[in-house]
């Protein structure tokens, strides 16, 4: 007799051909019959906290990792970056404007200026130009409107090694392992400016004891070079290749690509101009097999959307909120890579799932819940949230069902 897992395979390689949506019921129907779940390693799916309970608090703070923490997260998330002076930050861009107070600081007001990262120009207060002292004066923001502001400016940007300490003392105070997932992020922006970050976080993590393939932690990497690069310095923790995409084409679901998130800066640096796209065939998935364990891909290359198209060629604004977004689409068939990548021997950790309507295609009917089980019940690994307590639902609700 087969086993589930092979069975959620067969069921997904369907999709190939003209029975998507039988597919996509065979896949969510894996995981009842005898309590057996069909993540590659057959345990529950993680949650992991994307910067943190980022929903609540401003991202990349000791407060919201410390709340995503408190809400039951089994991994924090963060992005790091380099000070002028080498130290490694948590934030999500090199350009402070989009996630600090900077603006409000006219002592720094003349360090305002147009530079290129990735491709692409931008103006603000670059992480680059500031000393950790000089980045410890400014207060974290929120980067959506739509989320609190009254926390705007209380909370400061911590050192990475700040975050490690933090998820050991939770653990310790816990009771339960709080894993870390740090991120290189714009490696050879960095590289070039003469601060290059993987030694940093390799030596971070090896005085944390926490170098070895059992350490509660995940590094991961736009950049297939910034991962081979610590894996060739001994990085011995699992690490995830991060896959992107710009936007939806409306009208066929398809994966858009535009500058930055095209495709890895080093490769365009190279004048390499393949996609992301290549990241999700037999082929690319085996190739990054040789450096990697897993896989965190833009959550639309497993489930992408597709909206109403009108007389005029244009998407059509469903809800008559005067916006065109996902809530204005429906979900469209899954595709097969999360078979595919648990055939190549990957995990599968997609990103990023919210809680705003905008964001939510409209047959999740306005709740993220379902959202999260229809990926559950596809077989991914783990899930990065910005509502860790949302995730953590779905998933007593998903696991109910599956009989755990």
């Amino acid at each position: 007799m087969a086993r589930p897992f092979a069975s959620c395979l067969h069921a997904a390689r369907l999709t190939r051909t003209a029975f998507a949506t039988a597919a996509a019921l065979a896949l969510g129907a894996c995981a009842t019959p005898s309590g057996t779940l069909s993540t590659l390693d057959g345990k529950p799916p993680l949650v992991v906290a994307h910067r943190g309970a980022s929903g609540q608090l401003p991202e990349e703070t000791l407060e919201a990792y410390a709340r995503a923490i408190e809400l039951g997260a089994d991994v924090i998330e963060m992005d790091l970056l380099s000070t002028r002076d080498g130290v490694l930050v948590t934030r999500h861009d090199p350009n402070l404007a989009t996630s600090t107070d900077v603006a409000a600081h006219p002592e720094f007001a003349a360090r305002k200026k147009t530079k290129q990262v990735d491709g692409e120009t931008q103006t603000g207060w670059f992480v680059d130009e500031f000393t950790l002292a000089e980045l410890k004066t400014l207060g974290a923001i929120s980067t959506d409107a739509e989320r609190p502001q009254q926390f705007n400016g209380r909370f400061k940007v911590p050192t990475f090694q700040e975050v490690v300490d933090l998820a050991k003392a939770k653990s310790k105070e816990t009771g339960r392992t709080i894993a870390i997932y740090p991120e290189t992020k714009n490696p050879t922006y960095f590289r070039d400016l003469g601060l290059p970050m993987e030694d940093k976080l390799i030596a971070i993590l090896e005085a944390a004891g926490w170098n070895s393939r059992n350490a509660p932690v995940f590094v991961q990497s736009f950049e297939p070079g910034s991962l081979k690069y610590m894996k060739r310095q001994g990085l011995k923790t699992p690490m995830v290749q991060l896959i992107d995409g710009d936007g939806i084409d409306m009208k066929t679901g398809a994966i858009t690509y535009a500058v930055p998130v095209d495709r890895p800066y080093e490769w365009t640096q190279a004048g390499d101009r393949r996609n992301f796209s290549v990241m999700v065939t037999p082929a690319g998935l085996a190739e990054i097999k040789t450096y990697a364990d897993g896989i965190g891909p833009w959550k639309r290359y497993i489930v992408s959307i597709r909206g109403t198209i009108g007389a005029d060629g244009k998407p059509v604004d469903v809800n008559r909120d005067g916006k065109i977004n996902d809530a204005d689409a429906t979900s469209t068939a899954p595709t097969t890579l999360v078979a595919d990548a648990h055939q190549a021997g990957l995990f599968v950790h997609p990103f990023t799932f919210r809680n705003e309507s905008r964001r939510l295609a409209s047959d999740y009917q306005g709740d993220a819940k379902n959202e999260y089980l229809a990926f559950y019940r596809l077989g991914v690994d783990g899930v990065f949230t910005d509502f860790t307590d949302t995730a953590l639902a779905a998933r007593a609700t998903y696991l109910q069902q599956a009989g755990r």
